[in-house]
């Protein structure tokens, strides 16, 4: 009688009992990061500028029966945020999200705008996860650092010169990082979506051309919701994503396919 098979199991995907952070948490993908990783059992901290739009979204998903608690943070001030991680942290799960565009010719960037792009899209994002992950390898924390990056950091774009380059960046800084906290069990990895609706690139879409030229390239032939970024954020958090670090997730429809 042969032996009987012994079935591999399934990593969790759950995430009780672990502290996560969420920047520029209080709208869009942040908002929908937050409630991902509570409904998954996770305990959020939610943190951004606005104290009255975290505080909302910490109370509806404690209303939702998840545990999450709100904090005002600049992640421009990178002083504050060295503070904020030696009083809140260490995090096992830190989701790196706040970020800004100024769509523009290359021929027309401002020093203005390429300073304001640079230093929240990728300086803030650098020295956030240069905290948490010393946090982490401090305290012996085996963690997950993902940074919101985009589609943008693989292909180009029109009138996204800079933007393109801060998340190109970041897409290095991820693989650096990778390599440098693997052997302390820190994994570190970037989720890249396509163009998603939200309050911040909804004014994009009421121009009816730029709305068609987006929707050529996404071989799906939609915009991406904050829904289809939830899953993947709770992966790369969970177990699930156990041997995956320094990797590029690609939530973007096709895009970068075609």
């Amino acid at each position: 009688m042969s032996e009987p098979v012994i079935l591999p199991r399934t990593p969790s995907f759950r995430l009780d009992g672990r502290k996560a952070l969420v920047t520029g948490a209080g709208r869009g993908i942040g908002l929908a990061a937050a409630a991902a990783l509570a409904e998954a059992g996770a305990d959020v901290m939610l943190a951004a500028r606005t104290a009255h739009e975290i505080e909302a979204v910490a109370a509806a998903i404690r209303t939702a029966g998840g545990t999450a608690s709100s904090a005002v943070l600049d992640v421009t001030d990178t002083q504050a945020v060295r503070d904020f991680l030696a009083d809140h942290g260490p995090f096992e799960i830190v989701i790196s999200n706040a970020g800004t565009n100024r769509p523009a010719h290359a021929v027309d960037v401002t020093e203005e705008d390429y300073d304001a792009i640079i230093d929240l899209n990728l300086r803030a994002a650098y020295f956030l996860a240069q905290s948490a992950g010393k946090a982490m390898i401090d305290a012996g924390v085996k963690g997950s650092i993902i940074t919101v990056s985009s589609q943008m950091g693989h292909v180009g774009g029109e009138r996204r010169s800079v933007y393109c380059a801060s998340k190109h960046a970041l897409e290095g800084m991820t693989k650096s990082m990778a390599s440098e906290w693997g052997k302390h069990g820190v994994r570190v990895n970037t989720l890249c979506p396509t163009f998603i609706e939200t309050p911040m690139t909804k004014p994009f879409f009421e121009d009816a051309e730029f709305r068609a030229a987006v929707l050529s390239k996404i071989a799906l032939g939609r915009l991406g919701t904050v829904e289809d970024l939830m899953g993947a954020i709770v992966f790369l958090a969970s177990d699930a994503s156990a041997m995956v670090t320094g990797s590029a997730l690609l939530v973007d429809g096709g895009w970068t396919a075609l």
